[in-house]
């Protein structure tokens, strides 16, 4: 079994869509342990906020197979196979961290997005603040405390 981070984002018929992320990983892990849900102003782009949070998933699925679920999971619930990168989301799977791989190609592992945004570290920190985030030595907690802009995140009572 690996442990698997994957960021989850939506700003199109949000609690729907978190749901259905919620349900989809339900499917491929032995385990599932969920952060709370964040909401955000979008970055990049305006539009309507985004909801954000992190799933905690065991699964035995490898990262080929795992990476194409996600792509397949978002595909079904109204994303664009062409989507670009700062457009609306009904539905946005992100593996932020998987096991203690760390991989240059597609998809990159650790997720980039982790050393930049709020909404990704905060959650994150909410499941693991222990963890190392492999190949750069530092525990998520670390990372954690040198971000800015947690101002930005307002908590939702949801799942």
């Amino acid at each position: 079994m690996t442990t698997v981070y994957v960021g989850v984002g939506s700003n199109v018929d949000r609690e729907k869509h978190v749901k259905a992320a919620f349900t989809a990983l339900s499917s491929v892990a032995s385990e599932l342990r969920s952060s709370r849900v964040y909401e955000c102003d979008p970055v990049g782009f305006d539009s309507q906020p985004f909801y954000n949070l992190v799933f905690e998933v065991e699964t035995d699925l490898s990262l080929v197979e795992f990476s194409h679920f996600l792509r397949e999971t978002e595909i079904t619930w109204g994303r664009e196979k062409q989507a670009q990168k700062y457009q609306d989301r009904t539905l946005d799977l992100d593996i932020l961290l998987f096991g203690d791989l760390v991989s240059t190609a597609s998809p990159q592992i650790p997720r980039d997005d982790i050393f930049k945004y709020p909404f990704v570290i905060q959650p994150l920190y909410e499941l693991c603040p222990e963890r190392v985030v492999p190949g750069d030595g530092r525990t998520v907690q670390q990372i954690w405390w040198q971000m800015d802009g947690y101002d930005t995140l307002s908590p939702v009572d949801f799942l």
